[in-house]
């Protein structure tokens, strides 16, 4: 098979459902939370990933694919290394753009919005809750950094083992962000192969005037 050949032959058809607008929550944050429980219930792998798009210091989109670890009416949480380059470039420019992509339901969530650290007494709390080779690799690995070799990154584990031989604090440069959305935008595949979405605006959520 070739590879260039099939996917621009590749299709299906979706058949799971279809968005209707007079069905959707009025509440953003809501919407949200029914479609990740649907994901959640429907046994998903991994319905926490999400892709985060960030600026990079030369104006150009970077995306890559982190976890959510918790939402609520305020925002989306995931948690990093402050250093990395989507650390830097948050730092930067304080906005990004969420996408989750739910194949088998046929869903995809985007949401848009600015991006702030959460409290440090909160990233320690999760950091807390990690396996604690998790832990360890937070103080081992450096990320964005070329690493010398994989030989060079056990030694670095190693060391944080013997650093660290009980609890495992929180790195100074390590914790959470939070998303707080301006825009939800809800898409769902249709049989009739249109591209169906609707734009929920969360503007009213971050105190400003509603257009």
């Amino acid at each position: 098979m070739d590879p260039r050949d099939a996917v621009a032959k590749a299709r299906i058809s979706y058949e799971q459902g279809e968005l209707d607008e007079k069905l959707l929550s009025e509440d953003p944050f809501a919407q949200f939370e029914l479609w990740m429980k649907a994901a959640l219930e429907a046994g998903l792998r991994e319905p926490n990933a999400m892709t985060l798009a960030t600026v990079t210091s030369e104006g150009h989109p970077a995306a890559r694919v982190v976890l959510l670890r918790g939402f609520d009416e305020r925002g989306l949480c995931f948690y990093t290394n402050y250093d990395s380059a989507k650390g830097r470039e948050l730092a930067a420019t304080p906005y990004a753009a969420l996408s989750f992509y739910w194949a088998e339901l046929e869903r995809q969530v985007r949401i848009l919005g600015a991006v702030e650290h959460l409290p440090r007494e909160e990233s320690a709390a999760y950091f807390a809750t990690r396996p604690r080779g998790h832990q360890l690799g937070a103080w081992a690995s450096k990320q964005s950094e070329v690493v010398a070799s994989r030989e060079a990154l056990e030694q670095a584990l190693a060391a944080a083992e013997a650093r660290f031989p009980d609890e495992v604090p929180l790195p100074p440069y390590w914790g959470g962000y939070r998303v707080l959305p301006t825009e939800f935008e809800y898409w769902q595949g249709d049989r009739t192969g249109c591209t169906i979405a609707c734009a929920i605006a969360a503007r009213v959520r971050r105190g400003c005037a509603n257009d």
